[in-house]
């Protein structure tokens, strides 16, 4: 299992290189490249992070040739790799609405999950946007090119303005934390059915994550709006700020 997480890992950053390299609606494909991984491996939080790590790897080795090279050339790398940053925080903005639609889903159909199985997708979820940060900023430290540069730049945005990820986790979290207060008191009554376990939750997710259920989220859309605001990745304004 370990061999074909590596395996699956290394053809995602391998694929997102040779995105990056062609510069061809990058973040549209690097987002789809993202999720068809997420939806079909575990969804913990540290195996997110794997995907994430993979995703940067592959984007800074896209555009490490180019940033070599002229100056329009550089300009061009530049767009690909914030792009590819962006397709990856669209893809976690997308897996966090994914998980609030299965659990809205599962409720309409009275089969509430357990307290303790959405307690345990909560407490991942509640990481997710801490994860992108962080492995944004591992990806930048310690490079002194104009890459690592670009992803200081992203990462400290980031931090200021927030991400559609964390706009898209104050919906997912509040449905949550309803459900689990619903899954409390209906535990202790008479004909609740539960799902079977964490896993069937999962199930749920992936499968609303590879339909394509959240297509709607933008990159870059702030804490403070919800997820209906939409507004461009303001990535490309650092430099000016």
């Amino acid at each position: 299992m370990q061999n074909e997480t590596s395996s699956d890992t290394s053809n995602l950053e391998s694929k997102v290189r040779d995105v990056v390299e062609q510069g061809q609606d990058v973040q549209e494909k690097v987002r789809q490249l993202t999720l068809s991984i997420i939806g079909t491996r575990s969804l913990d939080i540290k195996s997110l992070q794997q995907t994430a790590d993979a995703v940067l790897r592959g984007a800074r080795a896209g555009v490490e040739h180019k940033m070599q090279q002229t100056t329009e050339q550089t300009g061009s790398a530049r767009e690909h790799l914030k792009q590819a940053v962006s397709g990856l925080e669209v893809a976690l903005a997308q897996l966090a609405e994914a998980a609030k639609l299965a659990v809205e889903e599962a409720a309409g159909r009275a089969q509430k999950y357990s307290s303790d199985d959405l307690k345990r997708a909560r407490d991942d979820l509640e990481k997710l946007e801490k994860m992108f940060l962080e492995t944004l900023q591992s990806a930048s430290s310690g490079a002194r090119d104009a890459a690592g540069e670009i992803l200081h730049d992203m990462a400290a945005h980031t931090r200021t303005h927030g991400s559609a990820i964390g706009a898209q986790l104050k919906e997912t979290l509040s449905v949550i934390a309803h459900q689990i207060g619903a899954a409390g008191r209906a535990q202790v009554g008479v004909g609740l059915h539960l799902a079977r376990n964490t896993t069937d939750m999962l199930r749920q997710i992936a499968a609303g994550v590879l339909t394509g259920m959240a297509d709607h989220i933008k990159p870059g859309q702030s804490s403070g709006q919800s997820p209906g605001q939409h507004k461009d990745s303001g990535y490309s304004q650092d430099k000016a700020e």
